[in-house]
């Protein structure tokens, strides 16, 4: 696929197509955060949630010595590699270790991308993905959804020729953070070899399991799910944007307040304990009727890749709608499932790759720009995040409207009794 412009000269055209100009985009980008980061750890210092992973790290996992002192240990056990890996340079240079890994993973993400038969097709999504890195690196470089990423996207990359292999990279990323496991649903339906891919997420899972029991960590491996707390509404979720209204307006005494226990903003006010206590059985309903759509549209003679690629986007947006946390960083784990899409079918896919953009762009004003007047309940902040999460709720209409439509459209073109 060849992307024209009627703007840029012809060989510049022809220059930002080649495999190899990505290779330049991607050292311009990733030097420009080298470079803002080496403000922190030139000093010893970290950023954003680094700081909390080298406390971890320094401490050890789960460190009953020190409860109270730091949080609570709330990711999956193998997120210990990662975080503990960061810091074998020592405390001061955590910070330029942890944006090291992710790089590299970003590069093998990339060659993975723009090599064979994806000379072509991989090399516009590749450019969309480092512009979205442009909004969303202040996230991606600081979280541990940087890790996953693009170890989602390989695993896309992978998933219609060597589905087995994916599962396993989706069931790696799973027990690194929870979200990749909204890829794998879709895969293993979708797929002809869903037996071996949920056969090899077990192994992955036996192995996690066995690893953690010959460390003496086992009593901790659900720790990820015990150590949440009671957690209200967060600030940033979509299903929170009335709470942020009413706290714009001070109604019925709403406001917005820092829940010290897990470090998260959330927003109180009339009906909000309950809404907290119902967006979990929303987002296991919502995740059942996603799978009863790619069911059904499998069941239609959907063309398999489209569909894991489009049930993967309704899946994913559905876990961060339905979600009472919606934390900034989540934008993250939608942008694997665009550029593998994107690179399937450039056409099909560039509404929800413009939505995403749109939603990346509007989440960057809200962190790391604005977050504080966010926080203090300030109008135009409200209407940014009113708008980033109007976009969302628009994204996951467009992927259950496709996926919806990929299993009526096969089947019709099926005649009667075949």
């Amino acid at each position: 696929m060849t992307v024209r412009s009627k703007v840029l000269p012809a060989k510049a055209v022809d220059w930002f197509a080649r495999p190899s100009s990505v290779w330049w985009g991607f050292a311009v980008v990733h030097l420009y955060f080298l470079g803002w980061m080496a403000s922190f750890f030139l000093n010893g210092e970290t950023f954003s949630d680094t700081e909390q992973y080298r406390q971890w790290a320094t401490a050890g996992y789960n460190p009953a010595d020190l409860t109270g002192k730091i949080s609570p240990w709330v990711y999956p056990v193998l997120a210990q590699i990662p975080i503990f890996l960061a810091n074998i340079a020592g405390p001061s240079l955590y910070l330029l270790v942890w944006f090291l890994i992710i790089a590299a993973l970003n590069a093998v993400g990339l060659l993975y991308l723009t090599r064979g038969q994806r000379r072509v097709t991989g090399v516009a999504p590749a450019w969309w993905w480092l512009f979205f890195t442009v909004f969303m690196g202040y996230l991606s470089f600081a979280r541990v959804e940087g890790i996953t990423a693009p170890i989602v996207l390989i695993a896309l990359i992978y998933a219609a020729e060597r589905p087995v292999v994916a599962g396993v990279l989706l069931s790696i990323a799973t027990w690194i953070k929870v979200w990749p496991a909204a890829v794998l649903v879709p895969i293993a339906i979708a797929s002809h070899k869903r037996v071996q891919v949920v056969l090899a997420g077990a192994a992955v899972t036996a192995v996690v399991g066995l690893g953690t029991w010959l460390t003496g960590g086992l009593p901790h491996i659900m720790d990820f799910l015990l150590n949440q707390g009671e957690r209200g509404m967060q600030l940033e979720a979509t299903f929170s944007t009335p709470w942020v209204w009413l706290s714009v307006f001070h109604i019925a005494g709403s406001k917005m307040a820092d829940n010290t226990a897990i470090n998260s903003t959330e927003v109180y006010g009339p009906g909000a304990s309950t809404a907290a206590f119902l967006m979990q059985p929303l987002l296991v309903l919502a995740a059942v009727i996603a799978a009863i759509l790619l069911v059904r549209a499998m069941r239609r003679g959907a063309e398999r890749e489209e569909l894991f690629l489009e049930g993967s986007l309704m899946m994913v947006t559905a876990f961060i709608v339905f979600n009472k946390v919606g934390s900034p960083q989540f934008i993250i784990w939608l942008a694997p499932v665009i550029i593998a899409g994107l690179t399937h079918d450039w056409e099909r896919w560039k509404v929800p790759a413009a939505l995403l953009m749109g939603i990346a762009m509007t989440t960057f004003v809200i962190y790391p720009l604005f977050y504080t007047p966010l926080i203090h309940a300030h109008p135009v902040m409200a209407a940014i995040l009113t708008t980033r999460n109007v976009l969302l709720v628009v994204l996951l209409w467009w992927s259950v409207k496709r996926t919806a439509e990929l299993g009526r459209r096969t089947s019709s073109r099926v005649p009667a009794g075949a």
